[in-house]
């Protein structure tokens, strides 16, 4: 077997047909489909059975008890034949060419198969994004560090199962930020990678979504998702090597993409505070990374604010850009 494909699935019913649909539009042989329904209250486990009736010797169901996104991923991970895993969220799509370009793309020196993606707001027309330009050929996290920065959703790249199994690595449970905890490890654990220039995912952005709650509160759980990847690097002992990154990835996932999401809110919220002085205490220099300076103008400008305390401005910059 080769690509194990996992969705997981909780309360979608609403999208779940058109991911199955969208999956089933590509090449599926010599692939698996697992549906790890997690306890489920609508009409999504039913969606998953009749799926898997209509599909048997391709579609696997798992019904458990509710356990959050990265419960259920864990569990496609245990379940699965395929030597490869690909993470697919139940209201998302994929292209119709995307299995097939990655079995061709999947050779037994890689570890990891990324590509790029559309932003999807269910209206207007998909926008193709690069989530990290692909460099033409394989490298390794040693050679090219600034991909540790790359965005680190699960569904944004390809996974050989070994890596979890070998590395021990799996997704925490009922957390946020469960792809950064769980990503940044398999890439720095990965042998090689490759980056594939075309886009193959839809990602929908909908209300109700978990980066777009406005449960405010939650966003300090950055806090904890890089204390454990810090302790990670330092156990491994890879922290020295990957410092500067580590830094800057504190800089964007919480100067920047936490303080951004709290300030348009609420620009007095506490938590901001509580982003600067975390920030402060882990990375004192972190006013002089290297990264800084090659962030794109827009989170140039959103740092200078987040660094001078203008979180007002903050949240009107960003809600002008909408």
């Amino acid at each position: 077997m080769k690509i194990s494909i996992i969705i997981p699935v909780y309360n979608v019913e609403a999208y779940l047909r058109g991911c199955l649909d969208s999956v089933l539009a590509n090449d599926t042989a010599d692939c698996e489909i697992i549906l790890v329904d997690d306890g489920a209250t609508d009409a999504s486990g039913a969606i998953c059975d009749a799926y898997a009736a209509r599909y048997p010797e391709l579609i696997r169901v798992i019904h458990q008890a509710n356990g959050g996104l990265g419960a259920a991923r864990n569990t496609g991970i245990e379940a699965a034949a395929g030597e490869w895993l690909l993470c697919v969220d139940s209201d998302d799509k994929i292209h119709p060419g995307t299995l097939a370009a990655l079995k061709k793309a999947a050779t037994p020196d890689l570890d990891v198969v990324g590509f790029q993606f559309f932003a999807d707001n269910g209206s207007d027309p998909p926008v193709p994004q690069t989530a990290y330009a692909a460099p033409g050929a394989p490298f390794s996290l040693t050679r090219r560090k600034d991909y540790l920065l790359a965005p680190p959703s699960a569904w944004m790249r390809m996974w050989r199962r070994a890596l979890f199994l070998e590395n021990g690595i799996r997704y925490p449970s009922r957390v946020w930020y469960e792809d950064i905890r769980t990503t940044v490890k398999l890439e720095a654990a990965a042998r090689s990678i490759l980056v594939l220039p075309e886009p193959f995912y839809y990602y929908l952005s909908r209300p109700g979504s978990i980066m777009s709650s406005t449960r405010l509160d939650r966003n300090r759980e950055i806090f904890e998702a890089l204390d454990d990847i810090l302790a990670w690097f330092r156990q491994t002992g890879r922290y020295d090597d990957y410092r500067e990154e580590l830094c800057a990835l504190t800089v964007q996932h919480v100067l920047l993409a936490a303080s951004v999401r709290v300030a348009r809110q609420d620009p007095k919220h506490p938590l901001l505070a509580e982003f600067r002085a975390y920030t402060d205490r882990t990375f004192p220099d972190w006013k002089h990374n290297s990264y800084n300076a090659r962030l794109p103008r827009l989170k140039r400008l959103a740092l200078w604010l987040v660094r001078h305390r203008q979180y007002r401005l903050l949240r009107t910059l960003f809600n002008l850009k909408g």
